[in-house]
């Protein structure tokens, strides 16, 4: 492949915003939810299954959307899946009721899935040397900074204009990425794949990855063991009152995961098509390299996840002015962005993916320092953006080092297992953090109400159940209670003590992702060179 050529450069600007579309998808409606459930009445069930179904159909379908591209073409890949998106947002801005919302949402994780893994690939495919580095820095950057613009978006359109617009300014950002496919966007795929279809392999790993997210996502909601909900869908009822449903469909997801291995490997040995070739892993960069990704997401996301709720429960922070806190990471990720292709010129990606994750540590530690209840948005705010600066830089060149030494004919399939990597490793995060959270939260709560003798046992119960099951964003709500001044400073301090530990857990979670980047070979740089391709 020559030097990326001028069209090649225009061609970025359209993929980021294919990228920056589907992340802040991601995010932007959580803070809609209250709103829509006013709106259109939509059930608790319901709004369960409208927060976690994009990102369930999306981790599903990476590998097998990923793959896809490779075979069909990346180009083709990213315009099918740009069309799915909008006109499934389109149709989520019109839903007349939860349930073609939940299915729009889902329609939306579809097209999302094929636009991650192609527009990644499609990078990889395009630039070589120094300049797939600067590719990978903006869209890296990209990625960290637009998961924090999703709160500020979605909180300024559903407070002063509509929810309905939190799905709807899609459709004109998607037009234009439409056009920049069309004009300036080259296909690439690979034409000596092997005829044929993998259908145990993709079937596996849909139902396998689907049923390990869908477990840790909603284990917060339905309970790890003892039920604490009971799950429901389509009219049918999870019959036993006693345990949980989420270790049977996590157990059933791992089972098939360890099937679809199985399969894969045997595929592979009898020289029939694969979807995933398990080859990939023998790559040191890739396969350390997915294990740092895997664990880094544990604590990106989890943070995400936590520290609204501290800001929104202990300072009342509305959504608006949650986004707007949430704002310094974005721009310490941009920024980070735009000092990696000069930092690239002196370091190998390993090294400043490595002071990416260093950035990142030491920004969560210092942000779990200064979490407090007295605490401001503007004094969290430089950690934040520290922070930031780490997730801008580590995110680009851990992606850089995960396909640097990958043949560009397979980068779908990898881009898509890199992308599930991290999908699943946040996933596991939110579940791991948010579990951490309310455990410290009900404890913290319910021992600091017990030394008040006044509150009978009944009323430590039902303050701690609503303080649990909110967050504690059901904390202004105490207000009810008589003499409520003591409940809420205990209600507030439980919820700062548990942000505090989840900031430290996660920073922890970060440092062992660096730990992982030490396995990885010293040939990886920012400037490697070439592969062969078939552009």
């Amino acid at each position: 492949m020559t030097a990326p050529s001028r069209s090649h450069w225009l061609a970025l600007p359209f993929i980021s915003m294919g990228v920056a579309m589907i992340i802040v998808d991601a995010t932007i409606v959580n803070v809609a939810v209250p709103t829509i459930i006013r709106d259109i009445h939509l059930s608790v069930t319901g709004a369960e299954w409208l927060n976690s179904i994009y990102s369930l159909v999306f981790a599903a379908l990476l590998i097998s959307a990923g793959r896809a591209g490779d075979r069909w073409g990346r180009k083709r890949l990213f315009l099918a899946g740009t069309l799915v998106f909008v006109l499934s947002s389109l149709l989520a801005a019109i839903a007349p009721n939860g349930g073609l919302l939940i299915l729009a949402r889902s329609l939306q994780g579809i097209g999302g899935a094929m636009i991650l893994p192609s527009t990644l690939s499609t990078v990889n495919a395009l630039f070589t040397g120094s300049s797939r580095a600067i590719a990978f820095a903006v869209w890296g950057s990209t990625i960290g900074g637009f998961a924090a613009v999703g709160p500020l978006l979605g909180g300024w359109l559903t407070t002063d204009v509509s929810w309905r617009w939190a799905f709807l300014v899609n459709v004109p950002i998607g037009i234009l990425i439409v056009i920049g496919i069309l004009f300036f966007i080259e296909e690439t795929s690979d034409p000596a794949s092997r005829p044929g279809f993998d259908i145990p392999g993709n079937l596996l790993s849909i139902l396998g990855l689907g049923g390990v997210v869908f477990a840790l996502i909603e284990s917060a909601q339905y309970g790890w063991w003892t039920q604490e909900r009971t799950f429901s869908a389509f009219g049918w009822h999870w019959p036993t009152m006693w345990i949980s449903i989420i270790p049977f469909i996590f157990i059933a997801g791992i089972i098939m995961l360890i099937v679809f291995f199985a399969v894969e490997m045997a595929r592979r040995t009898a020289h029939r098509t694969v979807l995933m070739d398990l080859g990939l892993f023998r790559i040191r960069s890739f396969g350390f390299g997915n294990l740092a990704a895997f664990v880094v997401s544990l604590g990106e996301f989890g943070l995400l996840f936590v520290l609204p709720l501290f800001l929104q429960g202990v300072l009342r922070y509305s959504a608006l002015g949650t986004g707007f806190v949430f704002l310094a990471l974005a721009i310490g990720a941009f920024i980070a962005g735009g000092m990696t292709p000069l930092l690239s010129k002196s370091l190998s990606a390993r090294n400043i993916a490595r002071l990416g994750l260093f950035l990142e540590a030491v920004g969560l530690g210092l942000l779990g320092l200064m979490v407090t209840v007295s605490s401001t948005g503007w004094g969290l705010a430089p950690w934040l953006f520290i922070y930031g600066l780490g997730v801008g830089m580590a995110s680009a060149q851990l992606t850089g080092v995960i396909l640097t030494d990958v043949p560009i004919v397979d980068s779908g399939q990898a881009s898509g297992i890199q992308s599930t990597a991290r999908q699943v490793g946040s996933a596991f995060g939110v579940a791991i953090l948010g579990t951490m959270f309310l455990t410290i939260l009900a404890n913290r709560t319910t021992s600091a109400l017990s030394k008040l003798h006044t509150l009978p046992p009944a009323a430590v119960h039902g303050i701690v159940s609503l303080v649990k099951a909110t967050g504690g964003a059901g904390i202004p709500g105490l207000r009810a209670y008589p003499g409520s001044g003591p409940i809420i400073a205990a209600a507030s301090q439980a919820v700062t003590d548990a942000a505090k530990f989840d900031a430290f857990l996660a920073g922890l979670f970060i440092l062992l992702g660096l730990a992982a980047t030490f396995a990885l070979p010293r040939a990886v740089l920012a400037s490697s060179s070439p592969k062969p391709s078939e552009v």
